[in-house]
């Protein structure tokens, strides 16, 4: 089977991967020159543009930034559309709105292609061993068709229904909780080392303790190492919160600890630290109270 995978970034270079390992004939699609030299060392095909993926591609895999990246991968003035096979199925995998999910799937539908809506969880470290989370929706058809590509990049995939708009719904719902564990717990740390426990005690204390959670224990391991090279960037929560405002005011829905996540990710982004790695927010509070990270790298 002929894929692609468009976006090598922290999650899609692990998914590009995860499908050579599955014996999968595998494109890699980046703009950056650094990211098509490994997946082409690993012994994919390697393009600069979505337009150059092979001609007769099976499944395409979109992990981009959001919808507006999405859209023009598939349907762009260098977008992949006219290189898939009748038939093909394109696995969309950024995070976006139900809105934009829907309509992007229409649009591939009015070309002949099948739509999985389908958002991922698990980071690069799951990405890389091929065992992301999936929370997908669409028709059995797409769901058939993506089998392959599916089975390599993840270890479980939930299927919401046949309605695309679904997963967009489940991830963005996700993602609420997703960035207020790592604002909290960014909270929590600092206020530990402004009141002057140890921090990395104070860690050992969590993690073991019912206070613990997977972003906790994931992201403030990286702060103690002063580790802040982006796995999943301070904008990117930036942007996921904003669809979980956009989402819940479509319900007239109150979101009022979601809205304040967003705002400490915001203001982490207006002071230069929007490409850090998320759990870095915690930098909002330094600048605040003057606390002292642990091995914080940074000059000046």
């Amino acid at each position: 089977m002929q894929v692609a995978v468009i976006g090598l970034g922290a999650m899609g270079m692990g998914a590009a991967k995860s499908c050579l390992r599955a014996g999968l004939a595998t494109a890699g699609c980046d703009l950056r020159d650094s990211a098509r030299a490994e997946f082409a060392a690993a012994g994919g095909t390697a393009c600069a543009s979505p337009a150059e993926i092979p001609a007769g591609t099976e499944a395409v895999l979109v992990l981009v930034v959001n919808a507006a990246q999405t859209e023009a991968a598939l349907f762009g003035e260098q977008g992949c559309a006219g290189r898939l096979a009748p038939g093909a199925v394109i696995v969309a995998s950024a995070t976006m709105s139900p809105a934009d999910a829907k309509r992007l799937a229409a649009e591939a539908e009015g070309r002949g292609l099948l739509y999985l809506d389908a958002p991922v969880s698990g980071g690069a470290a799951k990405a890389a061993s091929g065992e992301m989370t999936v929370m997908a929706s669409g028709l059995r058809a797409a769901f058939d068709r993506a089998r392959p590509v599916l089975d390599a990049v993840a270890t479980k995939v939930w299927e919401l229904g046949d309605a695309v708009g679904i997963g967009a719904t489940v991830k963005v719902a996700h993602q609420l909780l997703a960035g207020v564990h790592i604002a909290v717990a960014a909270e929590a740390l600092s206020l530990a080392i402004r009141a002057g426990a140890d921090p990395r005690q104070f860690y050992d204390v969590v993690t073991s303790a019912a206070g613990n959670s997977w972003m906790f224990e994931n992201r403030m391991a990286r702060v103690l190492e002063g580790d802040d090279a982006p796995r999943s960037a301070v904008d990117i929560f930036v942007k996921d919160l904003g669809l979980v405002a956009e989402m819940a005011r479509s319900l007239d829905h109150p979101v009022p600890i979601a809205t304040t996540a967003q705002q400490l990710f915001t203001a982490a982004s207006a002071m230069g630290q929007g490409r850090a790695d998320d759990g870095f927010v915690i930098r909002v509070w330094q600048a605040l109270t003057g606390i002292a990270l642990p091995n914080d790298r940074r000059k000046g």
